[in-house]
Parts: structure tokens; C-alpha cells; sequence
């Protein structure tokens, strides 16, 4: 489009206005301190001021691009901010403050595009960067698939999707979080004699999206996280693991006990190491593991791979994939979703729909660009997936156990073993025997082996153990045999 950007719709936490603005906010500075005391609410206050100025900035972005003759233009200004603590053996390690800042423009001429960026967004540095994307768009090749999404594909709704809570806590509150946690694991058992650490982690970040459509559009949200990491030992043995939480509310995080107690208990069942037999087994995957397992479904039909044809599942739609009473929901707005969103990166809507129907591909994950190079529409998956959900009839762990009977649960996984053009599959991984259904022994230096489409093919059940610290959300997968090697 050419001409002056029109009809622009502020969308600032939720709330709409048309107010126009050229107020430019300051970059702000990271820092690194020790043992200095948090202002969380000055800095909720500085951020909600500057959300407004933000998307004003990227309006005085686009009029510079259409006043340079860009036929389009989209812009993307975030800023955040945010502290970690970590402790280590109850003294504190380390403590971090950050506030970044990005804004980034691209231009189209025609079919010409330029990109450029900056972390200084300052008026004189977003005004050059615009300058720097009409310079760069000169030397780059017309690409006949290049521009913005169709105007008619743009979010027009604009949920509440209960994402923004900032922590009413000091930092000493999150570091004493951070030391229960530690200290819980290492008092539940005498073997936890040691500790890699456990921290709290906590950021409030504000993202704008405009276009040459008219769009602006803005998410504010935060994250929370707490985690321990614990040592176990018995002889000359000595095992780690971890647990952690996260939410957009801190007020939904697990308690500090409950995450030191699950480390130190998860470190523990791994000092009874034994051994396995090579050959085909079945394999039940953690819900760590069977999110992981499902991710390459979701980047096998990512639209990047498909148009490359390097995905197994090039001109999969209609095709089954997984067994029947298996299917994949994708839910952008879902309150409080760790990925939730009502508009992509394209500034497309998002929406609810079955990515895996009945175990058949229903829909692939597609942005604007890869859409327009397959010739289909784009999916408001720009950016990424939104809260994918499976739902399948449910079993109890115990009871997966009690059906696979002997074989291997996968608990951890390592390498880059997949290969999404042939579907091949084979990793590291380290997990636990099971024999009659109980769990046995740790098992470790191991390798998994099959494809990933009789992997699919081949889930036998799910379980209940549902695991919502992702944007995939699963259970734990039990799956038909596979080449087990020691």
C-alpha cells in the first residue's frame, strides 16, 4: 500500500484508543547488582508509560516509510524488563536486572524488501533504521512472495487474555523463595549432600506490532519461574536432576518446598543404576520427553519445511498420522496461556482450531510468507504455535506402566538425531526399566532408534499426567516397540 498509514487502532493492554503521538520513549539500561533491592512497582509503572509511547513510535515509523515511498511497511518495537536471584548452598550467587529494548522495520518496495533494526530507540535512531531498511531494499532480489498479510486477515478482536501480572515482591522475597526451595531438597534426604543451585526468575516485557494496513497492536506479559537443580550421592555414585515452575501469575507457581522436594526425589531414583538388554521394546515417554515428541510433529508441519520440501509430511493434509482417538488443539487464547496471543507476527488473527483431527493433519502452521508459497492461507501461526493441547481418552501413569509391562520410560533425551526430511530418529537418552509394571532401575548412555512416523503411528496411549509448563501440553506417551541399544 502507499500513501500515509491509515486508520491506526491502539490496542495498549487490552484497551483501545486512536489517540495519535510522537513521544519517542528513552533506551533503557541493563545492569548487574548484588543484593540490591528490587522497585518492582516503579518498574510496572515506568513500562505501563512507556506501552503508549511504544506504539507511537512505530506510527511515526510508518509515516517515515510511507513518506519514503514504501509501498508497505511493518514495524515491531518490545520493550522488558525483569531480575533473576540465584542461590547456591543458601548464599546468593548472583543477582541480575535487566531492561532491553528492540525495534526493528521492514519495507517493502514492490516486491523489494529491506530490514533493518536497532536496540536504541531513541527518535534519531528509529528514524535511521527506517532509512537503513529503504537503503538495504535497493540491493535485495524481488521476491514475488514477499509483503504483508492480506488487510482482511488482520485481528479485529482483541480478548482478554489475563497475561499481565506483575510480581508485588522484593527481591529479598524471591531470593528467600529461592533458598526454601534449595533447602527443602537438601533436608528430604541425607544422600541430597549438594547443590547446583536454585534461582527465581521473573520478567515483564510489552511487544507492539504495526503495519501499513493500519494495524498497531500491543500484548503485555509476564513470566515467572522458580527452579532448583540437586546432587545425590551413595558411595561413588552421584546423580543430578531438577525440577522447576512456571506461570504468568506468581501467585500459580508451586510452592518453594514442593519444587525442592521433586528434585531432590528426582535425583534420588537415579543412584540405582542398571543396565538393559538391546532389542525392541516398548518406550513410555515423560511428558518432558512426549512434548518434544510431538514439537517434531508441529515442525514437520511448519511452513518453512513444507515449501522447502524438507519435511516428511510435504502434501500430508487429510493423511493419517496418528491413531484415531488422538487430536491436537491449538487454543491462542486461552487466559493465563504461556502462548497465548490474539495476533500473530504478520499482525494475522489467531484462532481455535484442530491442527490433528481424529489422528489426521487438519491444518499445517503456516505465516503469511509461507502460505503465499504454498498457495494456501495463512494460520495466524507467524511467530510460532499457541497453546497446543492433545486430547485423547487418558490413563494414569501407573496404568501405562501396568500396560507396556516390560520395557524402557524415557525421561531424558540428548543429540540432534532427527532427521524431519526422512522422519528418522535416533538419540541419546536415559531413563528407567520397567519390569511387571514397576519401575526397576536408572538406566543411562542409552540410544532410542525408529521413524517418526510409525512412532506416531504407533502411540498406544496417553496419559493424565498432563505437564502445563509449555506451549505443548501433554502427558506421558506410550509407545509401540522401539530399537532400544545399550
Amino acid at each position: 500500500m502507499g500513501g500515509q498509514p491509515r486508520g491506526f487502532l491502539f490496542i495498549i493492554d487490552g484497551k483501545s484508543s486512536s489517540r495519535p503521538g510522537r513521544k519517542i520513549p528513552q533506551p533503557g539500561a541493563t545492569a548487574i547488582n548484588r543484593g540490591a533491592e528490587l522497585t518492582s512497582n516503579t518498574m510496572v509503572r515506568e513500562q505501563d508509560e512507556n506501552g503508549r509511547a511504544l506504539a507511537d513510535a512505530a506510527s511515526a515509523m510508518l509515516e517515515q516509510s510511507a513518506s519514503l515511498g514504501a509501498s508497505e511497511a511493518e514495524v515491531w518495537i518490545s520493550q522488558s524488563q525483569g531480575h533473576s536471584a540465584q542461590v547456591r548452598m543458601g548464599q546468593v550467587e548472583a543477582v541480575e536486572f535487566n531492561r532491553d529494548t528492540h525495534a526493528g522495520i521492514t519495507l517493502y518496495f514492490g516486491k523489494h524488501k529491506g530490514t533493518a533494526s536497532t536496540n536504541d530507540i531513541s527518535e534519531d535512531s528509529l528514524q535511521a533504521a527506517v532509512s537503513a531498511a529503504r537503503d538495504i531494499a535497493r540491493f535485495t532480489a524481488a521476491d514475488e512472495f514477499a509483503g504483508l498479510a492480506d488487510a482482511g486477515l488482520m485481528a479485529s478482536r482483541f480478548p482478554h487474555l489475563d497475561l499481565d501480572h506483575p510480581l508485588d515482591a522484593s527481591l529479598q522475597d524471591t531470593m528467600e523463595l529461592a533458598r526454601q526451595a534449595e533447602q527443602a531438597g537438601l533436608d528430604s534426604d541425607p544422600r541430597i549432600g549438594n547443590s547446583e543451585g536454585a534461582g527465581f526468575y521473573s520478567h515483564r516485557g510489552i511487544d507492539v506490532y504495526a503495519n501499513s494496513h493500519g494495524f498497531v497492536g500491543s500484548q503485555t506479559a509476564t513470566r515467572h519461574s522458580l527452579s532448583c537443580s540437586l546432587i545425590a550421592s551413595a558411595g561413588d555414585r552421584m546423580q543430578r536432576d531438577y525440577w522447576y515452575t512456571v506461570s504468568r501469575d506468581g501467585s500459580q507457581l508451586q510452592a518453594p518446598e514442593t519444587v525442592g522436594r521433586q528434585a531432590a526425589e528426582r535425583a534420588l531414583r537415579k543412584l540405582e543404576v542398571g543396565k538393559i538388554a538391546k532389542g525392541r521394546h516398548p518406550v513410555l515417554l515423560s511428558p518432558e520427553i512426549a512434548r518434544g515428541l510431538l514439537g517434531h510433529y508441529l515442525s514437520a508441519v511448519r511452513g518453512g519445511n513444507l515449501y522447502r520440501r524438507t519435511s516428511f509430511l510435504v502434501d500430508s493434509l487429510g493423511t493419517q498420522v496418528f491413531p484415531e482417538w488422538l487430536t491436537l488443539t491449538e487454543r491462542p487464547h486461552l487466559p493465563g496461556g504461556l502462548a497465548s496471543a490474539a495476533f500473530d507476527q504478520d499482525g494475522v488473527a489467531t484462532r481455535e482450531r484442530d491442527l490433528v483431527q481424529e489422528g489426521r493433519v487438519e491444518g499445517y502452521i503456516l505465516s503469511a510468507y509461507s502460505a503465499r508459497r504454498l498457495g494456501m492461507t495463512p494460520t495466524g501461526n507467524a511467530g510460532g504455535v499457541h497453546n497446543i493441547h492433545l486430547q485423547a481418552p487418558m490413563r494414569a501413569f501407573k496404568e501405562l506402566l501396568a500396560e507396556m509391562d516390560t520395557g524402557l520410560l524415557v525421561t531424558d533425551v540428548m543429540g540432534q538425531g532427527v532427521n524431519l526430511v526422512t522422519g528418522d530418529y535416533s538419540r541419546g537418552a536415559s531413563g528407567f526399566w520397567v519390569e511387571g509394571g514397576k519401575i526397576r532401575h536408572f538406566v543411562e548412555e542409552i540410544t532410542i532408534a525408529g521413524n517418526l512416523r510409525d512412532m506416531f503411528a504407533g502411540i498406544r496411549r496417553a496419559g493424565d499426567d498432563l505437564d502445563h509448563r509449555s506451549s505443548v501440553v501433554t502427558g506421558s506417551l506410550l509407545l509401540s516397540p522401539m530399537m532400544v541399544a545399550a
